[in-house]
């Protein structure tokens, strides 16, 4: 049942309790094992992403930032419908889309799109720039005229720096920054609403990076776009991102706005990860040293995932999990330290 519910107007999209589990043992005979002379039967799974509940306000940039593999890319692959979820529901515009069929989730289809990390494998190799372009067009918009998409072809492709003379060409005759704008022609094609960018400029060389960057930015200004970008780099955050949600083994840890995270981060996570960040002021680097290694999502720690590296971590640290709890202006942060004042 398509379950519905009120939403702020700036909501555009939401997340709750959103969780996504890849089992390990498909078939009974994987399952099945001894244990102590005992024949038992076990069902593993890597559990990617763990009860992300978060809010993306129309017109903003929300970075997901975290370390490889704490789910950033699950999530924004959730979201999109790429992959299914395990547990819990997205909506738009107060809309549940999650649990829609195929022909009802085409309305969103259109505005709703991606960008992937990968340039030189997300087009492809056998369509020309044209093809690549008209391809969604076509498909959300059939009764669209040969002059209309010509026009809006032309178009796109020169809001991204693209040559339109260039249409004619394979991805293969182009420079990896170039087929990154060709991507995001492709998504600005059915002028979508909302864009989930996974990596998009982490394969491109430095000095293109910023070049695309920018692009990105000022499509937002012009078309009135919002952005889950997910990287890894804070430097892109504090440049690009309006707000911040800071991942740990699929759990949301922090999220605030960009300004606020940077300024006065508070969960020991968060801390930890500002901290690694070359300052040219600092004579002495003032990094945060966390203790052990990241456990496994396959077999994640109980209570707070984050408490066998966490200095401040107490028994109940070891046995509850942290509710996101606000400490200032939409700043939350999941930390039983934080709760009990423990961390200023």
């Amino acid at each position: 049942m398509n379950a519905d519910r009120p939403e702020s107007p700036q909501v555009l999209l939401r997340v709750e309790n959103l969780s996504k589990e890849f089992p390990l043992t498909s078939g009974l005979l994987e399952q099945l094992r001894f244990e102590r002379g005992r024949l038992v039967r076990r069902q593993e799974s890597v559990r990617a992403v763990n009860g992300v509940t978060l809010e993306v306000n129309r017109g903003d940039a929300l970075c997901v930032v975290g370390e490889s593999g704490c789910g950033k890319s699950t999530l924004a692959r959730v979201v999109m419908g790429l992959i299914k979820p395990s547990r819990g529901s997205i909506y738009y515009e107060g809309k549940r889309i999650d649990d829609l069929p195929t022909e009802k989730l085409l309305t969103y289809r259109r505005k709703m799109q991606m960008i992937f990390q990968n340039p030189y494998a997300s087009l492809n190799p056998r369509m020309t720039v044209k093809q690549t372009l008209e391809e969604p067009m076509r498909f959300h918009n059939p009764d669209i005229s040969r002059e209309e998409l010509t026009h809006k072809i032309i178009e796109v492709m020169e809001s991204v720096g693209v040559d339109p003379g260039w249409n004619q060409r394979f991805p293969h005759e182009f420079s990896g920054g170039q087929r990154q704008r060709i991507s995001i022609a492709r998504a600005l094609m059915v002028d979508p609403e909302f864009i989930v960018a996974d990596e998009p400029i982490s394969a491109l060389d430095v000095s293109i990076q910023a070049q695309v960057l920018n692009l990105l930015m000022e499509a937002r200004k012009q078309r009135a776009l919002t952005y889950l970008f997910i990287t890894h780099d804070l430097s892109v955050v504090q440049h690009f991102g309006t707000r911040v949600a800071v991942m740990y083994l699929g759990a949301l840890c922090e999220s605030a706005k960009t300004e606020d995270l940077f300024g006065d981060p508070r969960h020991p996570y968060t801390q930890a990860l500002l901290s690694a960040i070359p300052r040219l002021d600092q004579s002495r680097p003032t990094h945060i040293k966390l203790l052990g290694e990241v456990p496994t999502p396959i077999n994640l720690p109980s209570g707070c995932y984050f408490h066998n590296r966490c200095q401040y971590a107490t028994d109940r640290c070891r046995r509850e999990t942290p509710n996101p709890i606000l400490t200032g202006d939409s700043h939350w942060v999941a930390c039983h330290a934080v709760e009990e004042g423990r961390i200023k």
